[in-house]
């Protein structure tokens, strides 16, 4: 069940391009009780990030233990856009995070999880690793993100 939620996160990666670019086209899902609530794509850059977008659709709602499923490790760090993994950090919705690969860029590889993990999250790493890795290898080098 869980890669259907990741597969639907790709989907939703895909819807991206190319505004997002050279930001890469990350994509999320949320979900409760077993059912998508939320769903968001990374935006043209300046603009909302894939977790960002996802959850300004649940704003206001009065929900609890929700999981996330992100094709790319949130940003722990501040570019034109705030901190993903901080904003997810502070939300005490979002419980549960399954984050398909890890960001390579040296600013984020794993401080953006390590951020998710101090605050009580239950992080997943490497969820359809494979498909989704073969999606967004050839944007997540791209230097100028966020």
């Amino acid at each position: 069940m869980d890669d259907k939620f990741m597969l639907a996160a790709l989907a939703q990666s895909r819807k991206a391009l190319p505004e997002c670019l050279p930001n890469p086209p990350v994509g999320c899902v949320i979900i409760h009780s077993g059912k998508i609530i939320a769903a968001g794509y990374t935006h043209s850059p300046g603009k909302h990030h894939a977790e960002a977008d996802a959850l300004t659709y649940i704003q206001g709602q009065d929900l609890h233990c929700l999981q996330m499923y992100v094709t790319l490790e949130p940003y722990s760090f501040q570019g034109r856009t705030p901190s993903c993994a901080l904003a997810l950090a502070k939300d005490p919705r979002i419980q549960e995070i399954y984050v398909s690969i890890v960001d390579p860029d040296s600013r984020n590889n794993g401080k953006g999880l390590d951020i998710l993990k101090k605050a009580g999250k239950t992080v997943h790493v490497g969820l359809c690793a494979d498909e989704v890795n073969a999606f967004l290898q050839q944007y997540i080098s791209l230097t100028d993100n966020c």
